[in-house]
């Protein structure tokens, strides 16, 4: 565990950017190819097939392989026709990013997969993606967007009140 440091985080370097990215992006390679591995194995050489382990097992393996290509495409390095390092394309380490999101999507996906091995009911926990998508969604554009909507309505009102006072304070000289 790193020292914990008081004060401002420092930056990181854009090197250091690359190197963790691309030691990210093998530690989520490998977590969704082991887990997918596992399940397709365990379920289809040892259970009965069914349509639905086949149907959630695709769609599974197609999310893991968008999510792991939009995280790869995210931290894409642009280098100089030198060698040298001219972007390190995005931190996908950062807090509160857009690649937390997809980590956490590879996450329940994998894990999902391997409690399939169970049961099959353990496919409806795919569906805390989508929740969580209208959640967020919820907090950071509707939810504004109706706040400012009603930003713009109280000014009138405001506007009256002041009225009303301005005419009590002539009243009561």
């Amino acid at each position: 565990m790193a020292p914990q440091q008081k004060g401002k985080q420092g930056t990181k370097g854009a090197k250091q950017i690359v190197e963790e990215n691309k030691s990210t992006l093998v530690f989520y390679r490998n977590m969704a190819f082991g887990c997918a591995a596992a399940s397709l194995l365990v379920n289809f050489l040892l259970f009965e097939i069914s349509k639905a382990t086949v149907i959630m097992s695709i769609l599974s393996i197609i999310a893991l392989g968008a999510a792991y290509q939009f995280m790869a495409f995210m931290s894409k390095a642009k280098y100089s026709e030198t060698g040298a390092l001219l972007d390190s394309g995005n931190d996908l380490n950062m807090e509160g990013g857009i690649a937390e999101n997809v980590k956490d999507l590879i996450i329940l996906t994998s894990g999902t997969m391997l409690l399939s091995i169970l049961s099959n009911y353990f496919w409806f926990l795919l569906l805390l993606a989508p929740c969580r998508a209208v959640y967020m969604l919820w907090g950071s554009v509707i939810k504004p967007w109706l706040a400012q909507k009603n930003e713009t309505e109280e000014p009138e009102i405001n506007e009256k009140k002041q009225r009303k006072m301005e005419r009590r304070m002539r009243r009561q000289r």
